[in-house]
């Protein structure tokens, strides 16, 4: 059993639980080693405090299952059959009764959970599994922090790929396409999130995505983007200038971001607050006279997802530990002018961090 599923079992047994049902399939990745998204179908692990857990999985994926090395029990369903039926004939194998659940409060959809209290109905839920599993998502082993160090690699390879495909008249969504072209050849068939290229004023969007805008000289291009390396993400943003000089404006935004994200960077430390670190970054901002234009947090928490526990913000006063993973990423986006965001995702180390992309991060002008 990894480590993973045996810290899981080890809490429905602290717990008193009779069994946990972790339905977010990411989470049945980190437990398992199986990934699937299931779409509209039902995937499942159930883990039980004294005997071995099974996956309850499509028919379709069965071998897929298997083909991972998953070394457990696995049950399918065909499209036709009910499978909450189907799985509660498999719980009911190891516990006739199971009364005390676990569940991912965060995931489990309001159809599955009726369904559940449909096949029991005794059921109650005194534990939460989305706040065990983010905790122990929280510190990465060292084999994870060399995985998502082999992503930053491959996001590095991506930047320079989009660079090199910039030139007058090229739109976002083209630009956006030679990236992932070019990832595709050399066998990175997933990025992490759907690639961004933003220029000129649609990087004031912080939210916003690639359109069939042109890029022309003299405007700042933001690039965010990142890759999924055996299940470990990387996420990066850069922002560059094309074809000959900026705004002022821009030019400043890019100077001020820079160094409030440099800041950051270099003030991580072990025992630091999540709330300390952005207030360095967003003093430095808010001393240049852009604070209403950073409007949100500094960072977030990656691993097997782009987005994890914790967030780097106001009010989180959880102090930054040894093997923690987020992204540090002060943006500057004044409506109708310019975005700027700069962001690397670090590790935490014994006196300080290290970044998971080395991209080079001053105001550089291409073309």
């Amino acid at each position: 059993m990894n480590q993973h599923l045996q810290a899981l079992q080890q809490w429905v047994e602290t717990q008193g639980l009779d069994l946990a049902y972790i339905s977010n399939f990411t989470n049945i990745n980190y437990f398992t080693g199986f990934y699937s998204d299931p779409e509209e179908r039902i995937t499942g692990l159930f883990v039980f405090p004294d005997q071995d857990p099974f996956l309850f999985v499509p028919a379709l994926s069965i071998e897929a299952v298997k083909k991972a090395g998953w070394p457990y029990g696995v049950a399918g369903y065909l499209d036709h059959e009910d499978p909450f039926a189907l799985i509660a004939d498999q719980i009911k194998r190891r516990n006739p009764n199971p009364r005390l659940w676990g569940i991912e409060k965060d995931d489990l959809a309001v159809f599955k959970f009726e369904a559940v209290m449909r096949e029991f109905p005794q059921a109650t839920f005194p534990a939460d599994a989305s706040r065990f599993t983010e905790g122990l998502q929280l510190i990465k082993t060292p084999d994870e922090i060399a995985t998502m160090i082999e992503a930053g690699a491959q996001a590095d390879r991506a930047f320079a790929a989009g660079f090199a495909a910039l030139k007058t008249g090229i739109t976002e969504q083209q630009v956006v396409a030679e990236i992932e072209y070019k990832m595709m050849q050399e066998g990175v068939m997933h990025m992490s999130f759907d690639t961004i290229v933003q220029a000129g004023p649609d990087a004031a969007d912080p939210h916003g995505g690639p359109e069939q805008t042109q890029i022309k000289p003299g405007e700042l291009v933001l690039f965010d983007l990142g890759t999924n390396n055996h299940g470990y993400m990387s996420d990066a943003t850069r922002t560059v200038a094309f074809g000959g000089p900026v705004s002022d404006t821009a030019r400043e935004i890019h100077k001020v971001c820079l160094e409030a994200q440099l800041t950051a960077q270099a003030a991580v430390r072990p025992g630091l607050t999540a709330a300390a670190l952005d207030k360095i970054a967003r003093d430095v901002i808010d001393k240049a006279g852009y604070g209403e234009y950073f409007n949100h947090r500094l960072g977030h928490g990656i691993g097997m997802s782009t987005h994890e526990f914790p967030s780097i913000m106001e009010g989180n006063d959880m102090e930054l530990q040894p093997g923690m993973c987020f992204s540090i990423e002060p943006g500057i986006y004044i409506p109708g002018v310019a975005g700027v965001r700069i962001e690397d995702c670090v590790h935490v180390t014994a006196t300080g961090c290290e970044p998971f992309t080395h991209t080079p991060k001053d105001y550089t002008q291409i073309g």
